[in-house]
C-alpha cells in the first residue's frame, strides 16, 4: 500500500497563519520530484502547534493537491484517544488514504493501554492506520509482541518505526506478517532498514531533497545496491544536519536555500536554528549537490 520515499511535510506559515498557496506549490513540487507518498501534519509539520481546524485544512489541501497521484497518510496523533478519533474522522472526510497515529505521549500507557488505544481507533474508523513508534519523543515504546496483536486488527496496516532498533524489522515481519508495511522513521538508518526488509521511509530529508531520496529508494528496491549506496553517501550529511537543531527549523532553513522564498517561519516554542546548525545544513547541501 505504501512504499518508498514519503516526506513528512513541513507546514509553511506566513505571518503566523498557514500559507495554503505555498503548501500546495510544495506538494506539487514533491510529486513532480518523485516522492512516493505524502504525510501532512506529522511532527515535522508542527502538528502540535496546529488547531483542529488548521489540521483539517492542511490535510484537505494536501489531498486535493495530490489528487490521487500519490497516497496521503494524514498525521492524526494525540495522547487522547477521543481527539485521535476526531482527527481520523476529519482525515477520512478529506479523502486521506491512511492515518499516521503516534503512540500516546506523556500519558505513558502500558502495553495493554496501547492495544486498547489502537483497537478503539480501529473500531471507530475504517481508515487504515500506520502506527508511529518514536520512543525518544513519546517515552513510550510498543513491543513487537503488542504490534503483532495490533496487526491482527484489519485496519492496522503498518508502522513508522523510529525506535532505532534494526532487529525489529525482522521481529515485526515474523509477528505481523510479510504484508505488514514497515517504514523507517530515521533517515540516517534508511539503508539499514531497507536491507533488513523495510520498504520505505517517512522522511524529513525528503522535504529538501525529494528527487535524491526517491531515487535512493527506487535504486534499492529495484536491486541496484551500488547506486543506492552512492546516494546514501551523498545524502548522509544532510540526514544528520537536519537534526543539528530542533526539527523542523533546519529543514525549513534548508528549503529556503533550495527553494528561494520558502518561508522559514516557525511557531513557538520552536525557534530558528543556530548559526552552527545553519552552517552544517549549508555544508550538507553543497555535499549533496543541491546548491
Amino acid at each position: 500500500m505504501f512504499r518508498g520515499s514519503i516526506p513528512a511535510l513541513v507546514t509553511p506559515f506566513r505571518d503566523e497563519a498557514f500559507d495554503e498557496a505555498a503548501f500546495r506549490d510544495f506538494v506539487e513540487w514533491q510529486i513532480a520530484e518523485g516522492s512516493h507518498g505524502l504525510v501532512p501534519c506529522g511532527t515535522t509539520g508542527e502538528s502540535a502547534t496546529l488547531s483542529g481546524e488548521e489540521q483539517a485544512q492542511v490535510i484537505r489541501a494536501c489531498v486535493e493537491q495530490a489528487a490521487g497521484r500519490v497516497p496521503v497518510i494524514a498525521g492524526c496523533g494525540s495522547n487522547s484517544t477521543a481527539i485521535v478519533k476526531a482527527h481520523m474522522k476529519a482525515a477520512e472526510e478529506a479523502g486521506a488514504d491512511a492515518a499516521l497515529v503516534v503512540l500516546p505521549y506523556y500519558n505513558r500507557p502500558n502495553q495493554e493501554g496501547l492495544y486498547a488505544h489502537y483497537a478503539a481507533l480501529a473500531e471507530a474508523s475504517s481508515l487504515p492506520i500506520v502506527v508511529y513508534n518514536v520512543p525518544g519523543r513519546t517515552v513510550t515504546d510498543v513491543t513487537p509482541e503488542t504490534l503483532g496483536r495490533l496487526a491482527s486488527l484489519s485496519t492496522v496496516v503498518g508502522i513508522k518505526d523510529a525506535s532505532g532498533d534494526m532487529t525489529r524489522v525482522t521481529a515485526h515481519r515474523a509477528l505481523c506478517g510479510r504484508d505488514f508495511v514497515q517504514l523507517s522513521g530515521n533517515d540516517d538508518m534508511a539503508l539499514s532498514f531497507l536491507a533488513m526488509g523495510g520498504i520505505g521511509t517517512i522522511s524529513v530529508t525528503a522535504n529538501v531533497a525529494p528527487r535524491l531520496f526517491a531515487d535512493f529508494h527506487n535504486a534499492f528496491l529495484s536491486g541496484d545496491r551500488d547506486k543506492a549506496m552512492a546516494l546514501q553517501d551523498r545524502l548522509f550529511p544532510l540526514h544528520k544536519a537536519l537534526f543539528s537543531d530542533a526539527s523542523p527549523g533546519p529543514a525549513k532553513y534548508a528549503l529556503s536555500r533550495v527553494r528561494p522564498g520558502f518561508s522559514t517561519e516557525l511557531r513557538l516554542p520552536m525557534t530558528p536554528p543556530s548559526e552552527a546548525s545553519r552552517k552544517a545544513v549549508d555544508a550538507a547541501l553543497e555535499h549533496a549537490g543541491l546548491v
